[in-house]
C-alpha cells in the first residue's frame, strides 16, 4: 500500500517588489512524481533551494498543489475535508525543535498534538507515556523543554508527534541544527521506531551518510526530481551528484578516488567495512 503518492506535483507563489506588488510567479515544485509504500525509508536530499522542505510540507497538508496531486495514506491533501485525517496519518519534525514545542513541560507538550485531535484525556496520558518510553525521554517527563540538549529536545518534539499515532512520519532536516552525537541519537530512535512499528519515515537532509540506510533515495534540484534509486545506485553516480552540488558519504569518495587510480573495487560503496573488505580481496 502506497503511504504517499504525488502526480504532476507543481507548487508556485507570487514574487512581490519592495512595494508589494505582484511581479511574478515562482514554481518552487515542477511535475513532481513520487511513490512511497507503507513502512519504507525514504530519504530525500538535495542542495538548499532544490524544492525538498516544501516537498515534505505537502505531505502533511501545511501547503496544498497549485497543480497536480498529493495523496496522503489515499487521500487528497486539497480535500479540507480530509484535513485532520491527513494530518493523523503524517505527522512532521522540523529541522528546530523550538519551532515545535509549546509546553512548558515535556509531558504537556507531548500531549498538546492528540488533545488537539480531540483524543480522551486518559488515552492521552497512555500515549505520552509511550511516546517518551519510546525516544527514551520518559524521565524527563516532568522537564522543562528549555533545559535539554538539541537532540533532546528534537527526541521530544518526536514524541509528540508519536502521540498522535501517524502510520508517517516525515522529518524536515531534522539533524540540522545538532552536533554528530545529537545527529546520531535522532536517527537511531526514528530507525528502532520504523522497525518496532513500521512507521513510514521519510528524510529530508543534505547529510549524505544518514541516507546510507533508506530503501530509496530521491534527488532534487530546481523544484524537480532528477535522481532516484536505491543509496547505492544514487552514491555510485558520483559525478553526477557533484553536478547537483551535492556530497558523497566519505568512503564513497575515497572508493572513487582507488577506482580512478586503477584499482578494481566496486561501485558505490556505502561502508567503511565494504571498502575494507574490497581492498582486501585483491591482495
Amino acid at each position: 500500500m502506497e503511504m504517499i503518492r504525488a502526480r504532476e506535483l507543481v507548487y508556485e507563489y507570487e514574487q512581490r517588489d519592495d512595494e508589494g506588488n505582484v511581479v511574478g510567479m515562482n514554481r518552487a515544485l515542477d511535475e513532481v512524481g513520487l511513490d512511497v509504500r507503507q513502512g519504507q525509508f525514504v530519504a530525500i536530499l538535495g542542495h538548499n533551494g532544490s524544492g525538498k522542505s516544501t516537498l515534505a510540507k505537502h505531505m502533511n497538508a501545511i501547503l496544498v498543489p497549485s497543480g497536480g496531486t498529493m495523496w496522503v495514506n489515499g487521500r487528497d491533501t486539497r480535500d479540507s475535508g480530509e484535513l485532520v485525517n491527513v494530518r493523523r496519518s503524517a505527522g512532521m519534525v522540523f529541522q528546530n525543535p523550538d519551532n515545535q514545542i509549546i509546553g512548558t513541560v515535556v509531558e504537556e507538550d507531548v500531549g498538546f498534538g492528540p488533545e488537539n485531535l480531540g483524543v480522551p484525556t486518559g488515552e492521552i496520558w497512555r500515549r505520552v507515556e509511550d511516546g517518551l518510553r519510546a525516544v527514551g525521554m520518559i524521565e524527563y517527563r516532568a522537564h522543562s523543554p528549555n533545559k535539554l540538549s538539541g537532540g533532546q529536545k528534537q527526541r521530544v518534539a518526536i514524541a509528540g508527534v508519536l502521540a498522535m499515532e501517524p502510520e508517517c512520519i516525515v522529518l524536515d532536516e531534522p539533524t540540522a541544527m545538532l552536533d554528530p552525537v545529537g545527529r546520531k541519537e535522532v536517527l537511531r530512535t526514528v530507525q528502532e521506531l520504523r522497525k518496532r512499528k513500521n512507521v513510514t519515515v521519510i528524510l529530508i537532509t543534505h547529510y549524505m551518510e544518514e541516507a546510507i540506510d533508506a530503501d530509496a533515495i530521491y534527488v532534487m534540484e530546481g523544484g524537480r526530481v532528477v535522481m532516484q534509486g536505491t543509496p547505492r545506485e544514487i552514491f555510485g553516480r558520483v559525478d553526477e551528484l557533484k553536478r547537483y552540488r551535492l556530497d558523497v558519504p566519505q568512503v564513497t569518495m575515497l572508493a572513487e578516488e582507488l577506482r580512478r587510480r586503477g584499482l578494481d573495487v566496486p561501485c558505490g560503496i556505502l561502508r567503511r567495512e565494504e571498502l575494507v573488505e574490497a581492498i582486501c580481496r585483491l591482495s
